[in-house]
């Protein structure tokens, strides 16, 4: 009786389901899986979070929040949803294709969609969404600059076939995104950290670019000055906190000074994700200091070499221009 019971109560639910079909003209939309559970955080020798491993930061999250998020550093998951599927579409149609299939190209055809790695979600941390990277200033986005900053050249002039005078990233030096803070440029946006006791390596897959973070040590002289800055770590609990120094003059990060202070928080919160947030402070150049916040998610490796040099048909066809 009690099986009969089962039967007809499921033969009446799956025909409120046919109908609610038949009207709608479409069947009814799955429920979202759950998210997957957290795995164990692995520990090195030491007891601390091992980081190591191969990391992305590619995210649809952008930089600065925009007006339609206003007021709103995180949204629902159904917001979200709505939001990276309008946002995957807008790429979609960038990235259709022309007579012969090939992909249309965009930024004057330098490069097409299948280069960009940005990710199908916005970023999530402490289980929210987030619709900006900057999330200090609350409005999320990067103070005003100072009228120093704004009197200081960016970019050197370019001098007809003096290729001292190109851009760093041109020729190849480092990548045309910074190595501090760690965020994420159009492409290649994977990294990997070698955690040891006493020095931690972080590569990032753009030009290869690397530093190593030396921890529990002493900032080395003001007169020591390098193209990653001077990294020294140590951890607070759970979290390895990064300060980086010594910039040199060739490196302006968003028109920072040699002065620039990063002070990097990384918190490994799964086995899977990596928290990060930067925090950028130079009065000479911005009017407070500001932060930013990403999550890191575990990708398979392994992470291959950049060969900047052995494809950069831009310094030759530059040069040789007549």
């Amino acid at each position: 009786m009690k099986f009969r019971s089962l039967i007809e109560s499921s033969g009446v639910f799956l025909l409120a389901v046919a109908s609610v079909s038949a009207q709608t003209g479409r069947a009814p939309a799955p429920a979202p899986a759950p998210p997957p559970k957290a795995g164990v955080i692995p520990r090195a020798a030491d007891k601390h979070p091992d980081l190591s491993g191969i990391w992305s930061n590619a995210t649809r999250t952008p930089f600065e929040r925009p007006a339609v998020f206003a007021g709103k550093p995180t949204i629902s998951d159904d917001e979200a949803r709505k939001w990276e599927a309008k946002q995957n579409e807008r790429w979609e149609d960038e990235g259709s294709t022309i007579d012969g299939g090939r992909p249309v190209t965009i930024q004057g055809g330098a490069y097409n969609v299948l280069f960009y790695d940005n990710g199908s979600e916005l970023s999530r941390i402490g289980g929210q969404k987030r619709t900006s990277m900057v999330v200090d200033p609350p409005d999320g986005h990067v103070p005003p600059l100072a009228q120093a900053a704004r009197d200081r050249p960016r970019r050197r002039a370019y001098v007809p076939g003096d290729y001292k005078t190109l851009s760093n990233d041109t020729r190849c030096l480092v990548g045309n995104t910074p190595s501090v803070p760690l965020v994420p440029a159009l492409y290649n946006n994977n990294m990997e950290i070698v955690q040891s006791a006493d020095s931690i390596l972080i590569e990032v897959e753009m030009v290869h670019d690397a530093r190593i973070v030396h921890m529990n040590a002493q900032h080395q002289s003001p007169n020591v000055r390098q193209w990653f800055g001077d990294s020294i770590g140590h951890w607070e609990g759970d979290t390895l906190v990064v300060e980086t120094t010594n910039f040199n003059d060739q490196t302006h990060y968003r028109g920072a000074s040699m002065n620039l202070k990063v002070t990097e928080r990384f918190t490994r919160v799964s086995d899977k994700a990596i928290e990060y947030r930067a925090t950028m402070d130079d009065p000479s150049t911005w009017a407070k200091p500001w932060s930013i916040e990403l999550a890191f998610t575990s990708v398979p490796g392994p992470l291959y070499e950049y060969a900047c040099h052995e494809g950069n048909y831009a310094m030759v066809d530059i040069l040789g221009a007549k």
